[in-house]
C-alpha cells in the first residue's frame, strides 16, 4: 500500500558550492600580474622606467609572500630547469659583462618574471590561470582603446610618453600616441609601439576563442571582446603579426586534424606533409619576401632589420662563445649601445631578433640554452594539445579546449622572435616559464594535486 510522507527521500538542496573571497582576491592578484607582464611597456611610458621598476619589484614581492602563505604543492623535480640553466648563465655573464650595470639591472627584470610565471603557475588550476590571462587581455584591450581615443578626441594630436603634448611636429617613432585613431593609420594602443600592440591583440584573440570553446558563461561579452581586439590588430597594421596570425591558424588546424587519428602511424604521414608545407612555405616566404611585405605595405628588409641584423652579427661574432653580457633590453645610456645602431634619430635597444640578441649577449653558449627551452616548451605544449587525457586504462575521456593555448602562444613567440626580441622578456618569456611548467607539474587538466586542491579551495571547478 502506498504511503505518503511529509519527509523526502532526497538530500536536502544546498546551495551551489562558490569560490572562497581568499580564491578570488588570489585570482585577481595573478591578473594584476599578467597585466604587469602584458602592459608593462604601458607603465613605462605612462610613469617613467624607475615607477615602472619600483612596481616590478613591489609585485615580486607580494607574490612571494602570497605562495608561502598559499604554500601550493611543487614537485621541485618538474620545475623548468632548462629555463633555470638559461638564467644561470645570464646571471654568470655578469662576470665578463662589457655593461655590468645593464646586465645587473635587466637580469633582476627577467628573474622577476620568470618567479612571476612560476607563481600563476603553483597557485592557479589551468582553468583559472585561462580564466585571469582572459581577464589581463581585456584590461590590455580594454586600456588600449580608452587611450587611443581620449588621445583623439581630448589631445586632438601626438603625445609623448609621459602625457607630454609637444609643441611641434617630431618624428613620429617618438611619439606614445600618434592620433591615428581616426585617420586610418597605424594605432599603437598602450605600447607606443604598433608590432607590441598586434602581438598582444593576437594573443587576446586566441585567450577569448579558446575561452569561447571551453563553454565559457557570457559568450556575447567575449564576442564584444574578440571583436574589439581584432580591431585593434588589424590597425596595428604589423606585417610579422598578420604572419604569425596565419601560423597560429595553421598550427590549430594541424592540431584538431592531429586529434582525429585513429592508429598509431596516422599521425606521420600528417607530420611529414606538415613539414614539407612549413619547410616550403618559409622558403617561398623568405624568397618572395619583396613581394610578400610590399603588399603588406612594408620594405623587404623590414623597415632596416636587416641592417640591424648586420651589426649586431658583426659585433657578436667577436665575441662567439660567452658573448658581450646579458641585457634585455639593451639599455641605451651604456657607451656602447648609446649611438651604436640608430633609427629614426633613437639608439636602438634590441637586436629585433631573438636569437641574435642571445648570440650578441650570451653567445654560442646563450643560444644553445635559449633553443632547448623553446624546445622543450614547444614540445610539451604540442603533445599537451594533441594526446588524449590518459592516466589509467581509460582512453575516451573528452579533449579539453584548454590545452590548446599553450601551443598556440607558441606559435605566436615563434614568429614574433623571428623580428622581435619580445619573447625573451615581459609577457612572452613568462609564458614559457608560466605554460612549460604548468604542463610538467600538472600534465591533465582538473586531474593532479595542485588541481585537485585549488578547486576545492575554490569551491566549484570554474569554465
Amino acid at each position: 500500500m502506498a504511503m505518503y510522507t511529509n519527509h523526502p527521500v532526497s538530500a536536502l538542496p544546498t546551495a551551489p558550492p562558490r569560490e572562497t573571497t581568499g580564491h578570488l582576491l588570489l585570482r585577481a592578484w595573478c591578473v594584476f600580474v599578467i597585466v604587469l607582464a602584458l602592459g608593462g611597456v604601458g607603465l613605462v611610458n605612462a610613469a617613467g622606467a624607475v615607477v615602472a621598476a619600483v612596481v616590478a619589484v613591489a609585485s615580486a614581492v607580494v607574490s612571494a609572500v602570497v605562495w608561502v602563505v598559499t604554500r601550493p604543492p611543487v614537485s621541485v623535480s618538474r620545475l623548468p630547469w632548462i629555463a633555470f640553466g638559461y638564467v644561470a648563465w645570464a646571471t654568470a655573464s655578469i662576470a665578463w659583462s662589457a655593461w655590468p650595470l645593464a646586465s645587473v639591472l635587466t637580469l633582476l627584470l627577467l628573474v622577476i618574471t620568470t618567479f612571476q610565471g612560476l607563481f600563476v603557475g603553483a597557485v592557479l588550476t589551468w582553468r583559472d590561470v585561462v580564466r585571469a590571462v582572459t581577464d589581463a587581455a581585456k584590461w590590455v584591450v580594454g586600456l588600449s582603446l580608452v587611450f587611443e581615443v581620449a588621445v583623439s578626441l581630448l589631445v586632438r594630436g601626438p603625445l609623448l610618453p609621459g602625457f607630454v603634448v609637444p609643441a611641434e611636429r617630431m618624428d613620429p617613432v617618438l611619439y606614445w600616441s600618434r592620433d591615428n585613431l581616426f585617420d586610418g593609420g597605424r594605432i599603437q594602443g598602450i605600447f607606443g609601439n604598433a608590432n607590441l600592440l598586434a602581438a598582444v591583440m593576437l594573443l587576446a584573440i586566441i585567450v577569448f576563442g579558446v575561452r569561447m570553446a571551453a563553454g565559457a558563461p557570457r559568450r556575447v561579452l567575449l564576442i564584444i571582446w574578440t571583436v574589439l581586439a581584432g580591431f585593434l590588430f588589424v590597425r596595428a597594421g604589423s606585417p610579422t603579426a598578420f604572419i604569425a596570425a596565419a601560423f597560429v591558424a595553421l598550427v590549430l588546424g594541424t592540431v584538431l586534424l592531429m586529434r582525429t587519428a585513429r592508429r598509431p602511424g596516422e599521425r606521420t604521414r600528417w607530420y611529414l606533409l606538415y613539414a614539407a608545407i612549413g619547410l616550403g612555405g618559409g622558403a617561398a616566404l623568405w624568397l618572395g619576401r619583396e613581394t610578400v611585405f610590399g603588399v603588406l605595405g612594408r620594405g623587404a628588409d623590414l623597415l632596416g632589420r636587416e641592417g640591424i641584423w648586420a651589426d649586431v652579427a658583426e659585433r657578436a661574432q667577436q665575441r662567439p662563445l660567452a658573448g658581450w653580457g646579458f641585457s634585455t633590453p639593451w639599455v641605451p645610456t651604456e657607451p656602447l649601445i648609446d649611438g651604436w645602431i640608430v633609427d629614426h634619430g633613437r639608439t636602438v635597444v634590441q637586436a629585433h631578433s631573438v636569437w641574435l640578441d642571445a648570440f650578441l649577449q650570451l653567445g654560442a653558449v646563450g643560444v644553445v640554452l635559449l633553443v632547448l627551452v623553446f624546445l622543450a616548451f614547444l614540445w610539451r605544449s604540442w603533445f599537451f594539445a594533441v594526446d588524449r587525457p590518459r592516466w589509467d586504462l581509460r582512453d575516451d575521456r573528452p579533449y579539453s579546449p584548454l590545452t590548446l593555448l599553450p601551443t598556440l602562444i607558441g606559435a605566436l613567440l615563434v614568429v614574433q622572435g623571428l623580428t622581435e626580441s619580445a619573447p625573451l622578456m615581459l609577457w612572452g618569456w613568462m609564458f614559457v616559464i608560466l605554460f612549460g611548467s604548468k604542463i610538467k607539474q600538472t600534465p591533465f587538466v582538473g586531474h593532479g594535486p595542485g588541481e585537485i586542491s585549488a578547486s576545492v579551495e575554490g569551491g566549484e571547478r570554474q569554465r
